[in-house]
């Protein structure tokens, strides 16, 4: 069997191969092609292009979560180019526009003039040789997907001082077990408690039972986060509801997802928050299933919105703009003025929020309404979201 560095550098060459062959189809393109209108959407960068590379964590490309958000701002977003067929082609105008939600649209997000290489992680030992492995084919920045990087990032990062990098959700973290920075590296953490402290609340509000659960993917600080938010959000609209809490154990095995799930219903929980990366879609697959079978449930998607899978099912999601922190920092980068230092977005930043919510219960315009009030006690600093379990003593109530 061939070493596992020498495969890592096969697939970074096919990627390679692959991004070349799209550029020259898009330098044969007829010249005297309409030029899109002032209103249309900008898809054809311009300027000098840069290599933006990623490394995805394990959950990948398709977990519909966090992976899919950070590529939606590399590629979508940054270079005007989806993955179809296992090739890059053209977003046009209208796909662009569509991919954007409404509290985006104003923040002049069009395509600019980089090559998206993306590396897609088997396991944790493919993190670092994956993103030595931009630096070493002149990639201007390169993106650490995921917390579970960090150690990576920063090995690399050291050893290849003159090279960029983008550490999403997560800072550095050195040997005393405190974070620090590092003058070629921008982490971006995210307030993931005050987003799920809003799903939690709306949960409060919903659910019929006055039972609801959460399922996490590993049971790590960053988790906590969203397990802490969402109890104390539950808490604040419905103290009497209980709140059943579950851990995968993994972030990549859709089957724990389910199952977990399946167990949660079963105790009785109609309303399931999720922050376990790809095991997310078998819970969103349990709660759909459930409501097949004539159960009054939701789930509750989470990092990107993920009604699409289940618009039945899914009574909102806690967005993260994993996209947009991907975006910002290409764009900084295509603009000269990327710095490192760490980036901290909650809801005041815009870093998160929930999705909209489709889906019809009781007494719904009173529960958003109540939402939107929390949201803005949260933006004006009268109420402080707790950001882990142990915080949670007074947390405030409705």
């Amino acid at each position: 069997m061939a070493p596992r560095h020498s495969l890592l550098r096969l697939s970074l060459m096919s990627a390679l191969v692959l991004v070349s062959a799209c550029k020259k189809q898009s330098e044969t393109k007829p010249e005297d092609a309409k030029q899109a209108s002032a209103e249309s959407t900008q898809t054809k960068p311009q300027g000098k292009t840069l290599m933006v590379g990623l490394v995805t964590d394990v959950g990948g490309r398709g977990d519909q979560s966090f992976n899919d958000s950070a590529l939606r701002g590399l590629e979508l977003w940054g270079a005007g180019k989806k993955m179809e067929g296992g090739s890059y082609k053209d977003v046009t105008p209208e796909e662009l526009k569509a991919s954007l939600p409404p509290d985006l649209a104003s923040h002049g997000i069009v395509p600019l003039a980089v090559t998206p290489v993306v590396l897609q992680s088997k396991v944790a030992e493919d993190y670092e040789p994956s993103l030595q492995l931009l630096v070493d084919q002149g990639a201007a920045l390169s993106v650490g997907g995921g917390f579970s990087l960090e150690s990576a990032v920063e090995t690399v990062a050291k050893r290849n001082p003159d090279a960029k990098f983008l550490l999403i959700d997560s800072p550095l973290v050195g040997t005393d077990g405190q974070p620090y920075s590092l003058p070629n590296v921008r982490t971006v953490e995210f307030k993931e408690h005050e987003g799920s402290f809003l799903v939690g609340a709306l949960a409060g509000l919903v659910t019929q039972a006055n039972k609801v659960g959460f399922v996490g993917g590993k049971e790590v600080p960053l988790i906590k986060k969203f397990e802490a938010g969402f109890r104390a959000g539950v808490a604040a609209t419905n103290p009497k509801a209980t709140v059943l809490v579950n851990y995968t154990g993994n972030f990549d095995n859709v089957a724990d997802g389910k199952q977990v799930a399946q167990d949660l219903v079963s105790k009785g929980a109609d309303i399931l928050y999720h922050a376990a990366g790809a095991d997310g879609l078998g819970v969103i697959h349990a709660v759909k299933e459930a409501r097949d079978a004539n159960k009054p449930v939701f789930a509750i998607g989470v990092d990107s919105d993920q009604s699409h899978l289940a618009p039945d099912a899914v009574l909102t999601s806690m967005v993260k703009r994993v996209d947009l922190a991907v975006y910002e920092a290409v764009r900084d980068l295509s603009q000269g003025k990327l710095q490192g230092g760490d980036v901290v977005l909650g809801l005041k930043e815009g870093g998160v929020s929930y999705a909209p919510v489709r889906v019809e219960f009781p007494k719904r315009a009173e529960a958003l309404e109540k939402v939107e009030q929390l949201r803005a006690q949260i933006v004006a600093g009268e109420i402080t979201v707790p950001s882990h379990p142990s915080q949670l003593t007074g947390t405030p109530a409705k």
